[in-house]
C-alpha cells in the first residue's frame, strides 16, 4: 500500500513543475532581451519595447487569476489546474516561431497567464492536498521551484539561442499535465459541492485513515454541512453578485485579505521577480564587466535556490511568523548596506574595484530573503482564506498580485538607467521594510494548523485553544 506522504508528494510535484515552468517563464528576459538589443538580431527593440516585454506577464496576470478563480470554484481544483497549463505551452511555441515582437509579447501573455493562473491555484492546491504537518513544507517548495526554473533560464541562455529555450519551456508544463490527470478531486471542494461520500474517499486516499486523519475530515464535513444547510438551494446569479460583494465587508475576507496585500508587496520589492528578469544587467553594472557577469549570476542563482530549499526545512522546525520575520528584517538591513556601499562607491568615496564587496553582501540577501521573503508570502496563499472565500480570495490577490508583478516590472529598467542599482534597490528596500512592519502586527501563527482551524482564527479572532487558555484563566481567579 503506498503511504499517504508519497501520494501526497505526487500531487504536489505536478505543482512544483509548474513553479519551475513559472520560474522559466518569469527569468526569460534575461536572455531574451540582451539578444534582441544585439547589433544582429533580426527583432530589433528599444528600452520601451523591453520594458513591455518584460512586463506585460503582469497584465496576463489579470485573466490568469480571473480564469483560475473561476474555474477552481465550478470545476474543481483537478480540471482548473488542467486546463490553465494549456495557454503556457501555446505561449511558448509562438515565441519559437516569432518573428515580430508582436508575437513575442502575444506568447509572453499567454505565458504569463498560465503563470499567474498556478499561483494561486498551486497554493490552494497543496493546502488542500496535503496534512498540516506537511504543508508548510511543500508549499515553500513551490519557490524553490520556481528559484531552479530562474537558474534554468540563466544556464540554458548562456548556451543556447532564445528559440531553443521556448521549446525548453515546454517540457515541464506538459510533464505537469500529465501528472495532473492522475490526481483525484480536492476533498475540501467536494465537501462544498455536497458531495461529501466522494471528499471521504479522496481525504482517505491523500490522509490515510489515522486517528488525527479521521479528526481533520470530521471537522471539514462538519463545518461544510453547516455552511450548506444555510445557503440557498438554487441561488440566483444577482444573490451569487450580491454573496460576493458582501465578502468584502466581512471580517474572515478582509483580514485575509489585507495579510495578501503585504505578502504581495513583500514578495515583489524583495526583488522576488525583478532580479531574475533583468539580473545580467544587474550583475553587469555592480561589476562593471559584461565577460564574468555570466558566473555571477549563476553562482547567486545557486546560493538562492539552496537557500529556497533550506527554507522548506526550517519551515519544518520553526515558526512562520519567526523564520518570515526574522529572516526578513536581516534582510532589509543588508539590503540597505549594500545599497549605502554602492552609492559611495559611485561617488568616489571608496574605491569602486573591490566588486567581490557588495557581490557578496548581494548573496548574504539573497539568502536571507529566500528563507522568508519570497517561499512565506506565497505559502500564505495557501492556508489564509477560508473554504467559502476561497475562490473569490484568489481572484482578488490575484488582482492584487498582478499589479505588484507589473509595477516593478515595468519600471525596472528607467530606475536601473537613471538611479543606478543602488537607488533601484533603496526604492524597492522601503517599500520591502514597510510590508514587514505591518505584517509584524497582522500576519497569526499558522504553522501545523489544519485548514479549519485557521478558518476559524479568522472568525474568532483567535485560536481555539486560547479560548480554553482564557476560561481556565477565569475559572483559577476565581
Amino acid at each position: 500500500m503506498v503511504p499517504p506522504f508519497v501520494k501526497q508528494t505526487w500531487v504536489v510535484l505536478g505543482v512544483l513543475l509548474n513553479m519551475l515552468g513559472q520560474g522559466m517563464v518569469l527569468s526569460y528576459t534575461a536572455c531574451l532581451l540582451p539578444s534582441l538589443q544585439a547589433p544582429d538580431s533580426d527583432i530589433k527593440i528599444n528600452i520601451h519595447t523591453a520594458s513591455w516585454i518584460a512586463s506585460c506577464i503582469g497584465i496576463a496576470g489579470f485573466g490568469g487569476f480571473f480564469v483560475s478563480s473561476l474555474l477552481m470554484d465550478t470545476l474543481g481544483r483537478k480540471k482548473a489546474h488542467a486546463i490553465v497549463i494549456i495557454p503556457g505551452i501555446i505561449g511558448w511555441m509562438l515565441i519559437y516561431f516569432a518573428r515580430d515582437v508582436t508575437t513575442i509579447v502575444i506568447g509572453r501573455l499567454l505565458g504569463g497567464f498560465a503563470a499567474s493562473a498556478t499561483v494561486c491555484l498551486g497554493a490552494v492546491v497543496i493546502g488542500e492536498y496535503t496534512s498540516p504537518s506537511n504543508r508548510g513544507m511543500f508549499l515553500n517548495l513551490k519557490t524553490t521551484a520556481v528559484c531552479l526554473g530562474n537558474m534554468v533560464i540563466h544556464v540554458f541562455g548562456h548556451f543556447y539561442h532564445w528559440r531553443t529555450i521556448a521549446l525548453i519551456g515546454i517540457v515541464p508544463h506538459a510533464v505537469a499535465f500529465g501528472i495532473i490527470m492522475t490526481w483525484p478531486e480536492s476533498p475540501s471542494w467536494l465537501a462544498s459541492k455536497n458531495q461529501f461520500e466522494q471528499s471521504e474517499k479522496s481525504f482517505e486516499w491523500l490522509r490515510g485513515t489515522s486517528d488525527k486523519s479521521r479528526k481533520e475530515l470530521d471537522e471539514l464535513l462538519h463545518a461544510q454541512k453547516g455552511r450548506l444547510e444555510e445557503k440557498p438551494k438554487t441561488p440566483s446569479l444577482r444573490r451569487n453578485v450580491e454573496e460576493f460583494f458582501q465578502k468584502f465587508t466581512r471580517r474572515d475576507f478582509l483580514k485575509p485579505l489585507i495579510i495578501v496585500i503585504f505578502s504581495a508587496m513583500l514578495l515583489e520589492n524583495c526583488g522576488r521577480h525583478i532580479f531574475p528578469a533583468y539580473a545580467l544587467q544587474i550583475i553587469s553594472e555592480v561589476t562593471g564587466s559584461k565577460s564574468n557577469s555570466f558566473y555571477y549570476t549563476l553562482a547567486i542563482d545557486i546560493i538562492i535556490t539552496t537557500s529556497a530549499f533550506f527554507s522548506s526545512v526550517l519551515v519544518k522546525l520553526m515558526k512562520r511568523r519567526t523564520l518570515l520575520l526574522g529572516t526578513g528584517f536581516a534582510a532589509y538591513a543588508v539590503l540597505m548596506t549594500v545599497c549605502l556601499y554602492l552609492f559611495v562607491a559611485a561617488k568616489g568615496v571608496i574605491s569602486p574595484d573591490r566588486t567581490w564587496i557588495p557581490i557578496s553582501i548581494f548573496v548574504l540577501y539573497f539568502i536571507l530573503a529566500n528563507l522568508g521573503c519570497t517561499p512565506i508570502p506565497l505559502a500564505l496563499l495557501g492556508e489564509v482564506f477560508p473554504l467559502p472565500h476561497r475562490g473569490a480570495g484568489s481572484l482578488a490577490a490575484g488582482f492584487i498580485m498582478s499589479i505588484m508583478l507589473l509595477f516593478p516590472l515595468q519600471i525596472t529598467p528607467y530606475l536601473l538607467e537613471s538611479i543606478k542599482v543602488y537607488g533601484t534597490f533603496f526604492f524597492f528596500g522601503s517599500l520591502m521594510g514597510i510590508s514587514l512592519l505591518v505584517l509584524y502586527f497582522i500576519l497569526p501563527e499558522t504553522k501545523d494548523r489544519t485548514l479549519q482551524e485557521i478558518e476559524d482564527y479568522f472568525n474568532n479572532g483567535r485560536f481555539k485553544e486560547e479560548d480554553n487558555d482564557e476560561v481556565n484563566e477565569k475559572m483559577i481567579k476565581k
